[in-house]
């Protein structure tokens, strides 16, 4: 098995698993590599290191000595930034380019409240947060606005 970190143009870094050198060249070759966060085909590897076994690291830590370490690692936080992405795609109407009017409509009563998603431009999302309308830029990747699998 290979693992490698991988990156594309938008600087999204991640993992990939291969079977293979081969199998990535095969698979990368065909565009069949994609980003998980935004869905881009233009992909590059990282330089990583090699993971090395020496033995149970475990034996030279005294357990009066270990500390506790977040798992926090950049696929545990795309993992949940997808995750999130998803949720929102799922719980939330796509109102498209009528974002911001639709957005002032609930906020006035004139429609029902609801979760909504759409595009707006600066100006548009500037004027809405002025007016007291809470609003949140979520850059969705392609892939996620499609019906949920």
């Amino acid at each position: 098995m290979k693992v490698l970190d991988l990156q594309c143009a938008h600087k999204h870094v991640f993992e990939g698993w291969f079977a293979s050198e081969t199998d990535f060249q095969d698979q990368h070759g065909r565009g069949l590599v994609e980003c998980p966060v935004c869905g881009n085909a233009t992909i590059v590897k990282m330089l990583s290191a090699p993971r090395l076994n020496f033995g149970n690291e475990r034996e030279l830590i005294q357990p009066s000595q270990e500390v506790a370490r977040p798992s926090v690692t950049a696929q545990s936080l795309h993992a949940t930034w997808m995750e999130v992405a998803r949720l929102v795609v799922a719980n939330t109407d796509d109102v498209g380019d009528q974002f911001a009017e639709e957005a002032r409509r609930i906020h006035y009563g004139e429609a029902e409240e609801r979760g909504i998603r759409g595009k707006a431009s600066r100006d548009e999302t500037a004027s809405l947060i002025e007016e007291g309308i809470a609003v949140m830029p979520l850059g969705l990747p392609e892939f996620l606005k499609g019906p949920i699998q």
